[in-house]
Parts: C-alpha cells; structure tokens; sequence
C-alpha cells in the first residue's frame, strides 16, 4: 500500500521568515488619493502605541498646514530635519543618521516614494527607510495608490496624470501590513472643498482634473485590490509556512493544467477568458514524467508553445515533476497554492495515449472533491493523429537491430531453459523468459518490451507446451499459462522500460547538474570577465546540445561577438534584430518567443539590477529541444550566473576607481591644507617682519629689530624647508633621487641639523651621545641632513618644553644606528608603520601641531635611497618615542681591497 508523505511547510516560506529576523517591521497605510487621511491614521496609532510603552520617534512628518494633524505631534518626539542647500534655498530632509543614532523602537516616516535632495545619501525616501529597516528599527509610512510603480501606467490613464515618485513593487512586497484609509469619493471631495486637503486657491482645479468623482472611484478600486491581493499573499504565505492543506475559499485563484495534447492551446485561452471575467489570479502548469521524452518533436513543441502563449497572456507558468501519479501532483500543487478553480482537458482518443490522458483526467476528477473542476474538450482529431504518428517509436533502420537483439534474447533463454525442461515444471520456465523480456525491455525501451513479450509468448509455446514444436495448445491450463505469462511478460516488460526511462532521466539530471556544478566552480574561480564568458560559452553549449554566441556591446554601443562555441563569423539580419531587440527591451526574442520567432536563434538579455549587459544566444540542434521548459529553466539560470559573474567583476573595477578617487581627493586635500596653511604660516611670519622693518617704526630697538630679522629668517628657511619636501617628495616619486655619497663623520651632520633648527628646538636641549670611535658613513649628507631636520623637527613639536631631545649613534655591524628620542606623548604601535605614509598624521586630538605629514616619508625615502631602514619604538622610559635610521657605514681606508 503506497504511504503518502505528511505535510511539511514550505521551505521557501521558512526562508523567508527566517530573512525577517532581525530586520524591522515596516507598516504602510495606503490611500487611493490624497487626503483621505494617512498622516492621520499613522499619528493616532503612533500615540496608541507611544500610551502602550512603544518608544515612538517622528523622524519626519509633513502637516501640509493641516491643525488637526499637527495637533497630534504635540505629545510625540520629533526628530529634527536635516538642512540640505539646493539652488540657492535651503530645504529640509529626513536626518537619517541621527535617526540611527537616536535608535528608537518605532519611526514615523511619511511620504515613502518621496525624492530626496541632491547630495542625500540615497536618492529616494524608500531607500532610507531600508536601511533603517536593516537596523531593526520598526518604521511605519503612508504611500498613495497612484506612487506604485506597476500601476504608474494605470493611473495615468485613468486621471491624465503622470507621478514621477514611484516606490518599486518588489520594495513594497517586503512591507510586513498594509493598512487602506479608505474615504468615499463624496466625503473627499467635501474635505477638499472644505481646504482640508489643499489651499483654496487650488481647490477648483484639482476638483476638474484629479479629482473628479471617477477618478477617485477609479482609484479607490485599485487601492482595494491591491489591500486585496496583498492579505490574499500574506494569507498563502501563512499557508505554506504551517502546512495548512487548502484550499481555503478567500480569494479566488485558477489552475490551468496543459500537456502535450493539441487541446492545450484552446485550455490556456479558455483560462485567459475565465480569469478576466473573474478578474482572478491564474497559473498554467504542466507536469514532465519519464515519459516525456518518449514523446515526438511535435508533442512536446505543442506543449512548449502553450506555455509561451501562457507567459504572453500573463499567466504564472509552472513546470512540475513527477514519476508517475500525475493527478496527485497536480492536486497538491492546487493546494499549495490555494487554488479554486482547476480547468482540464479531455481528448477523445481511444489510442493507448489518449486513454492515459483519460486516466489522469478521472482521477483528478475523482480526487478533486474541494475543487471547482472545469473540463474542455476540443475536436483537434488532425492534430491527435499527428501528434500520434510522430510519438517517439524507433524508426525503421533502428528496427533491425531490435529484432535481431529480441530474438538472440529469446534463443538464449529457451537455451538455457531446454536443459532444465525434464526435471522442472514447465510453469517455472518462464521465469527465464522473463527474464529476457525484463533485459531487452531495459535496453531497447517499451516498443522492444512489447515485440519480446509477444515473441516470447510464441517460443514458449512453441517449445515446451505440449504439443512440442507446435503453436496449437491441447490442455486448458496450458492455455491459462500461456496467458498468465503474456500478460506477466507485457507488464514485466513495461515496468522496465518504465524504469529505463527514470534511470535515462536520473543521468540526464544528474550530468546537468554536474556540469553546472562545474560551471559554477569555474566562474567563481576565474580572474578575468573573459574566462567567465569563455565558460560560459562552453557550458551553454555542452549542456543544452546548442550552439551558443554571446555579444555585448563596444564603446560605439554595437552588440559584437565575444565569446562562441563554435565560434559564429556572422550573423543574418533576423538573429541581428533579435539580439538588438532583446537587448533594447530586456525581454527575450528570436527562435520561440513572440518577437521575431522566424529566426534560427534565440536570444535573451543578460541583465542585473544595476544595468544590461548583453545577450546569449543559443541556436538548438533539436528544434524541440529549444522549446522544452527546463532548457529554458537552464538557458535563464546560467544566464544570471554569468551576469552576477560579470556584474562581480564591474563592482570591483568600481571600487578600484573608487578607492583611487578617494585616495587622489586625500593628497589633493592634504596639499591644499599644506599650501593653505603650513605654507602660508612661516610666509605670513616673514611678510610681516620685513614690513615692520621696511616701514621704519619708531619704537624699533636695534635688539627688536635683530630679533625681527631672525624670526623672519627662521621662518623663511622653514619655509624653504618644506619647499624642499615637496620637491623631495616628487623626486622620489619619479624614482630621479641618486644619492652622491660621501665618507662623513655623522657629527659634522648632526652639528649642522642642530646650527639650522636652533630656534625651532630652542626650548628642548638636545643631548648627543655619540662615541669618539663611531664609525664614518657613506652617505649623501644633503640627503641624509635633511632626513634628520626632519626627525629632530618632528620630536621638538611633540615633546614638552624643558625635556631633552636625546641623538644617539651606535656601531651595528657595516651600519650606523642613528637614533633621536623624545619625551612627547609617543606614537600607538598600530600607527608606527602607517605614519611614513604621505600625508598622514598620528590622531593627536585637536592641540596637534600642524604638518603636512610629508616629512617621516621623505625620511624613508632618503634613508631607504642609501641602502638603509627607518623604524619607530616607544621610548626607554615608558613614554615618548624612538626613531631608528640605519645607515651604512663607510669601508676603513686602511682595510685592503682583497678584505674589502
């Protein structure tokens, strides 16, 4: 006794509640037209749950100057605007980021498809809310009927009018509750007239144009509908995700169920008329068996040009999959789904197929006691006949080796049973017979199962029924064997054709998913858009027994080849048009679509949400094959692969541009700082001290004026020294710097650095400690010179006046360790290597001496020019820091070559 499986919740319902987790909720009141009420409806509930505990938060709330919806903010937090100039005026929008940082459980957001202002951070007010969803924050909005982007057309033909501000479907889909504020189109137009809605001034023309009594009738039965099928979704969604069995009679729903029969077309258009007059949701399905490939080209194209006419009418098309009992998976399908209406066909064949169909047909209407079962019958007689004559048989050529496989099946059995026909009942002997039916059966298929019971009933017979070697039968229970036998033979032979076929179809599936699998793999590994293209080319064309070309536009915009397996030299005009169209319109074209059907291939866009990327076309060995819905299942799925896979590789040259930019706008921004400020400084300084000098002021002593002469000169080579930075720093940067080395004592550069910034370290005393038999180096002294300026410089702005800035040098093999130490607050150890970066500055809070953060990065640079390094360490006592520059030391004059 077959078991049937208990019901389980969907899994993809599970998915999806499982996605809310975490998320907030969000609450949309709809309204078919302005001032029936939205704002006011949010803000009284708002209240409700404020009173119940909620924390409650008005991010943003408009009043168009209504008192009694402004009245309703008084006990409300509200959250202040964010000020946003645009053309000279200053406009208010929604402070997304102190909403975040406010965090409040409920956030009151009104106008969901308004538009932001320029420099917003998001474009649209709907996609401020998702992000303050993906806070978990609950957010509740108001959205008019007329703002939905799939009835934006609608509405325009309705009032004349055309909204700019949409809010995508998918977008609002993932509201958790619509509430409608519903209002009488009379009971509006008095509020508008009342000004409750508009100025006055306004009132007599929106009363002509938008809203007109039918206008709003019109627009408040959308705004119905669309409540309507969104408890309709929610009710199925709840279905499915607790196994409820429907159907439950809410809302009406109707399943069309099409196969290969010639009636499937007239079945798809009878349920295009039912849905319309019923103004109900409507699906198309058909079930695929092992069977389906047995079936002829014309067979399975017929069922395949039902489905395309479904999808061209508006169906939802569904292809299921089963072994066997059709009637059960189309019956728990309708239940998933909650249908009402099932709509079938009958045809009036009597041939062997036909009889199936009317099997599966009965047992639907047997079954389908929750249902309202519809049945259509067509005279397609012709179409029966033609579509029987070219079912899949074996053609005449392949009946040769059948036959001859048939009869050496047959011969080997009675030679294996004819030893054992003297000392076994003759009953027992056919086992070996069908045996041989069961292995031809599984080998050759049903027609072969059928031509080896019947020659297996002959030999049988023939050799070992008495009379031997004889078709006549003497005996009535001989008779009863012969038939037994038959009918075991006819059935043995067509369960294992039948499992043939389930074994062909397991491969089939099987190297489908492997070799998409494979693909998978593949893309993911690739490094390039082109192997990406490349293998998808192949993969294309290797799973689905096709041709594939994929073009993608050049800079002109021209769609040309880049990939091909085989690779196409040109194309004819038509397949030209169908890849132009199909990329225009993101909408598939050419072979079996509604759009230029005449041509050889078909072609359907490779897009993402970001933008089209081009086309594949696929050119079927197999005219059929092209047709069959899980080909196209497959074309679909690889395609999106391969835009993802491509859309991979834009997203990161994006965010390669993107972090160039953004590292291009730091140096711009930390020169201009350097020339605003760090420049202008010493240059101010020296400006003003040659004036006071020029200008003979009377109260000048010569002291005050020898003081003024030496700021001036001070800054002036401080100046000069940040000048030569930049210079430095372009040197290095076009890798021009050559050092002209020298064998130098380091004290004659360390005395020089501490004569040119005496000013500058003037309240630091600076330390050497350097002993007599300190190695010479070979190095620049320029170079070298200014490297350290830059070090000590840097240790006199961080460290307290008073304290001591110690320089120390150390042999250290065939280098110099110079060290400069200081007192100061130090650098954090994660900021130790990024500080010889250009421009950057260790995070000292706002009293940090100002700088370019250009002079430890010419200190590398110059150190790292002659051979050596640059470090930094904390300083020995705990505070303060070290930094290390290693130079080499010069070889000792009388050392010989050979030691040398």
């Amino acid at each position: 006794m077959p078991t049937t499986e208990p019901d389980r919740p969907d899994p993809q319902a599970l998915l999806d509640a499982h996605r809310r987790d975490g998320r907030g909720r969000l609450k949309v009141f709809l309204g078919a037209s302005p001032g029936v009420g939205k704002t006011f409806a949010m803000l009284e509930e708002a209240r409700q749950r404020q009173r119940a505990g909620r924390d409650v938060v008005v991010a943003l709330v408009e009043t168009h100057g209504r008192a009694e919806t402004a009245g309703l903010l008084a006990s409300l937090e509200v959250l202040p605007r964010k000020s946003v100039s645009y053309r000279g005026q200053a406009l208010e929008e929604l402070d997304l980021d102190g909403l975040l940082a406010r965090r409040p459980q409920l956030a009151l957001i009104d106008e969901f498809a308004h538009t932001n202002a320029p420099g917003a951070r998001h474009p649209k007010r709907w996609q401020d809310v998702v992000e303050v969803l993906d806070a978990g924050i609950d957010v509740t909005t108001t959205l008019n009927i007329q703002h939905i982007e799939s009835l934006n057309d609608v509405v325009a033909s309705i009032t004349g009018v055309r909204v700019q501000e949409t809010v995508p479907d998918e977008v609002l889909q993932q509201a958790d509750e619509i509430e409608l504020i519903d209002l009488p189109p009379e009971e509006l137009i008095h509020r508008l007239r009342e000004g409750k809605v508009y100025v006055p001034q306004q009132v007599g023309r929106a009363l002509e144009n938008f809203f007109s009594r039918g206008n709003l009738t019109a627009l408040r039965e959308l705004a119905l509908r669309t409540a309507a099928s969104r408890v309709d979704a929610d009710m199925l969604s709840y279905m499915q995700a607790n196994a409820v069995k429907g159907p439950w009679p809410t809302q009406e729903r109707l399943l069309v169920c099409i196969n290969e029969a010639p009636v499937a077309k007239a079945l798809v258009r009878a349920g295009k008329r039912m849905a319309d007059r019923a103004r109900i949701a409507w699906i198309v399905a058909t079930v695929v068996t092992p069977r389906h490939e047995a079936l002829g080209e014309e067979a399975r194209g017929a069922t395949a040009d039902a489905l395309r006419l479904a999808e061209t009418l508006g169906a939802e098309v569904v292809t299921l999959q089963t072994e066997s009992d059709v009637a059960s998976e189309i019956l728990g399908f309708a239940r998933s789904r909650n249908v009402t209406r099932v709509l079938i066909g009958r045809p009036r064949s009597r041939w062997p197929l036909g009889l199936l169909r009317e099997a599966v047909a009965e047992r639907i209407l047997d079954r389908a006691t929750d249902f309202e079962v519809t049945v259509v019958a067509h005279g397609a007689r012709a179409a029966r006949r033609r579509m029987l004559e070219t079912a899949r048989l074996p053609q005449w050529r392949q009946w040769g080796p059948i036959l001859v496989e048939t009869m050496g099946a047959m011969a080997a059995a009675t030679l294996f049973a004819w030893p054992f026909s003297p000392h076994l009942p003759v009953a027992s002997l056919a086992v070996v017979y069908l045996l041989a039916v069961s292995l031809v059966a599984f080998r050759r298929g049903l027609a072969a199962a059928l031509l080896a019971s019947g020659l297996g009933f002959l030999t049988y017979n023939f050799f070992f029924t008495t009379p031997y070697y004889s078709l006549a039968v003497e005996q009535s229970e001989s008779v009863i064997a012969l038939l037994v036998f038959l009918i075991s033979a006819v059935f043995t032979g067509t369960l294992a054709s039948r499992l043939k076929a389930q074994v062909d179809s397991m491969r089939a599936a099987q190297r489908r998913t492997e070799t998409l699998y494979d693909f998978a793999r593949r893309i993911a590994s690739a490094t390039k858009s082109d192997d990406v293209l490349w293998a998808a080319a192949a993969h294309i064309a290797a799973s689905l027994n096709c041709r594939s070309l994929i073009l993608m536009p050049d800079r002109s915009g021209v769609l040309e080849q880049v990939q091909g397996h085989p690779s196409i030299d040109e194309l004819d005009a038509k397949a030209e048009g169908a890849a132009r169209w199909a990329f225009e319109k993101n909408e598939p074209a050419g072979a079996g679509t509604t759009t230029l059907p005449t041509a050889d291939w078909l072609f359907v866009p490779m897009a993402t949400a970001r933008s089209i990327l081009g086309v594949i076309g696929v050119q079927f060995r197999d005219a059929a094959g092209g047709l069959d819905p899980e080909t196209k299942r497959l074309l679909l799925a690889v395609e999106d692969q391969v835009a993802v896979a491509l859309e991979r590789f834009t997203l990161s040259a994006d965010l390669e541009d993107a972090r160039v930019r953004a590292e291009g706008e730091k140096l711009r921004s930390a020169l201009l700082n350097s020339v605003s400020h760090d420049l202008r400084t010493p240059l101010v300084t020296v400006i003003g001290a040659i004036t006071t000098l020029a200008d003979g002021a009377p109260g000048l002593s010569p002291d005050d004026r020898t003081e003024l002469t030496a700021t001036a000169l001070a800054e002036a080579r401080r100046l000069d020294r940040y000048v030569q930075n930049l210079l430095d720093m372009t040197r290095l940067g076009h890798g021009v710097l050559e050092p002209k080395r020298a064998s130098l004592d380091l004290r004659e550069i360390v005395g020089r650095v501490r004569a040119d910034l005496a000013r500058v370290i003037e309240a630091n005393p600076v330390v050497i400690d350097m002993p007599k038999d300190l190695p010479r180096v070979l190095v620049d002294p320029v170079l070298v010179g200014q490297a350290l300026a830059n070090v000590v410089e840097n240790a006199s702005k961080y460290a307290p006046p008073g304290s001591p800035i110690t320089i120390a040098a150390r042999a250290d093999g065939g280098m110099v360790r110079l060290t400069v130490t200081d007192e100061g607050p130090g650098i954090p150890p994660a900021e130790r290597e990024k500080v010889f970066d250009l421009f950057y500055r260790a995070a000292q809070g706002d009293g940090a001496p100002a700088g370019t953060g250009l002079g430890l990065a010419i200190v590398r640079g110059f150190v790292e020019a002659h051979g050596g390094a640059v470090g930094i360490e904390g300083g020995p006592l705990g505070r303060g820091a070290t930094v290390t520059m290693t130079l080499p030391a010069a070889p000792d004059p009388e050392m010989r070559d050979d030691d040398r």
